[in-house]
Parts: C-alpha cells; sequence; structure tokens
C-alpha cells in the first residue's frame, strides 16, 4: 500500500471527526434539527433541546471521542511494546480485567459514588493492571515473549476473567441487568462528571506514552540493539505497560468492554504511513476518537427505536479485521 503524508492524513482524520461530531448531534431517536440547532446558538432553544443537547448529546459525544482515543493509543503502544500487531486491551486482557474489577465494585455496591464512578474506576485499573502483568508473565519464556504465547495467554485469561464475571452476575441477579450492560460496552450514560473525571487520566497517559514514541521505534529493533543504544527495555516495557493499563482502564470504567478499537486503527494507519511511533501515536489518538464516535452515531440509529450498545458495532467491525490479521500473519509466517 502507497504510503500518505501524515499532515494529509491528519487533515482527513480532522475531518471525519468533525464530522462525526456534526453526526451525533443531529442523528438518533432524540436527534436535534438544523433549525433547532440555530435556535440553541442565539439562545432561543426550549428548555427541553437544551437539555437534550447539552446534558446528553455534548457529553456523550465528547466521551465516545475520548474513550475511543485512549483505546486506540492503548493499542498502538502495546503493539509497538510487543511488536505484536495483533495487540490491543480486549485481546491482550486489559479491558476483561477492567471488566472484573467493576463488575466486583458494581455487585459489592463500592461503584456508586456521587459522581457515578470512584470505587469502579479504582477497581477497574487495578484488575486491568493485574490482567496485563499476568498475560506478560505467562508469555515471557525463557525471558522472552513470543507472538503466539503472548495471543494464546491473553485470550485464554480474557476467557477466565468472563467466566468469574458471568458467575458474579448469578450470583447477583438483582444487579444482572446493570452489569450485562456496562459489559456490552456503551457511552449511553455519558454524563459531565464522568467526561471531567477520565479526561485528565486519558490525556495524561496519552501524552505520557507519546513521549516514548522514540524509545518505541528503537524497540522495533531488538532488545540487544536497544540497550546498545542507550535504552532499558525492560524499564520502557514496564513503563508503558503501566500507563497503557491506566489509559485502558480509565477508558473502560466509564464505557464498559469496547474491543477492537485499539486492534483495528493503529494498525490500519501503521499500513497508510509506516511504522514510525512519532506519527502513530498522535495520529491513534484522534483516529480512535473519531471511529469510536462514527460507531457510537451508527449504534444509535441502526435499529429504529432502539439503541445497540456500541461496544456490539465495534466487534461486527473488529472480528473481520482479527481474522484478515490471523490469515495476513499465518501467510508471512508470524
Amino acid at each position: 500500500m502507497p504510503k500518505v503524508k501524515s499532515k494529509s492524513l491528519f487533515a482527513i482524520i480532522l475531518l471525519l471527526g468533525a464530522a462525526g461530531f456534526i453526526a451525533s448531534f443531529f442523528l438518533g431517536s432524540s436527534g436535534v434539527s438544523l433549525k433547532e440547532f440555530l435556535a440553541l446558538l442565539q439562545g432561543q432553544a426550549s428548555a427541553a433541546q437544551e437539555t437534550i443537547f447539552l446534558n446528553l448529546r455534548l457529553p456523550r459525544a465528547l466521551l465516545a471521542y475520548i474513550v475511543g482515543a485512549a483505546l486506540s493509543v492503548a493499542g498502538c503502544s502495546l503493539q509497538g511494546v510487543f511488536k505484536n500487531p495483533m495487540a490491543d486491551p480486549f485481546v491482550l486482557g486489559i479491558s476483561s480485567g477492567a471488566a472484573l474489577g467493576a463488575t466486583i465494585a458494581m455487585a459489592a455496591g463500592l461503584g456508586i459514588t456521587a459522581i457515578g464512578i470512584g470505587g469502579t474506576t479504582f477497581f477497574a485499573f487495578v484488575f486491568a493492571l493485574m490482567a496485563i502483568l499476568a498475560v506478560y508473565s505467562l508469555s515471557r519464556i525463557r525471558g522472552k515473549v513470543s507472538t503466539f504465547s503472548l495471543l494464546l495467554s491473553g485470550i485464554a485469561l480474557s476467557s477466565l476473567l468472563s467466566a468469574i464475571i458471568y458467575i458474579i452476575m448469578l450470583i447477583n441477579r438483582d444487579k444482572m441487568e446493570h452489569i450485562i450492560m456496562w459489559n456490552m460496552g456503551s457511552v449511553a450514560g455519558a454524563t459531565w462528571e464522568k467526561f471531567f473525571i477520565v479526561l485528565p487520566v486519558i490525556i495524561f497517559c496519552s501524552v505520557a506514552l507519546m513521549f516514548y514514541a522514540k524509545p518505541m521505534n528503537i524497540l522495533l529493533h531488538g532488545d540487544e540493539i536497544s540497550q546498545s543504544l542507550g535504552v532499558d527495555s525492560h524499564k520502557v516495557r514496564r513503563n508503558m505497560i503501566i500507563l497503557t493499563s491506566l489509559l485502558a482502564a480509565a477508558a473502560v470504567s466509564v464505557s464498559g468492554i469496547i474491543g477492537f478499537v485499539g486492534l483495528m486503527i493503529p494498525h490500519l494507519l501503521r499500513m497508510i504511513i509506516g511504522p514510525d511511533n512519532r506519527k502513530l501515536l498522535p495520529l491513534s489518538f484522534f483516529a480512535g476518537g473519531a471511529y469510536l464516535l462514527i460507531a457510537d452515531t451508527i449504534a444509535k440509529m441502526i435499529v429504529p427505536l432502539t439503541e445497540i450498545p456500541v461496544g456490539i458495532i465495534t466487534a461486527i467491525f473488529g472480528v473481520p479485521f482479527f481474522i484478515y490479521l490471523l490469515r495476513r500473519g499465518r501467510k508471512a509466517g508470524i
């Protein structure tokens, strides 16, 4: 595939993001018409329309954007750390770990605070960190991490954690519906409080990971060359795993499990502009945000009078792409 200039691609991604915001405002069961939107800008809208736009549509669109950005940056970082194009928070167990933590918090009544998260966020982060550390440890064979063992370890751990979640749901039947909806992945419950709580975490972790772009590029050449160039590969991987776990946990804590965003977006960008993480990480942030925002708009429209969780939409697009990566890797002998 011919490479595209990063500036041109960045402009296209920004336009898609803008189109996604516009579509999210005007499309859906409680959409705002152009006339009503203009009235809102002029301060002449009704109280109902102001509520729909300012307290429902706008925070939902912004939350979808930053969650998508977080998952995409997390996926891009993991793919660089493990040198594995199939790595993402969902495949490697981070999302499942966060989901288990959040499920435990909700079942124990620890996730309900004055701002709607709190205990859920804390438990999601702790279990996400434990999950990725477990996957990384299980994948180490004689001090090295193989692509095959990494993938199998992540899938196996995700299955185990999902089984535990189902057990907790059966024991807590009165909270089953809430847990199921959370695990299906959705930003329908977006509020300004949730947005402003996770925004600093997502921005900090995303920017911090971008500072590791150059070391990530060096890691692509192997640990021996990295050490000779003064890059402590073990320290870089450890720090990036911690940042990625916090980033994914923050996103999952307010949206539930939304898979394959971190798998598709970074890999597509890598196919278009190449492997330079100095370009990939910033582009992944904006492209992931635009993608999830558009997917959430589709989720609101695909079935009349019913909202499909956005996690289902991303899975519908993501599973075929995952199969494509597996077949492509098999042909390349990976």
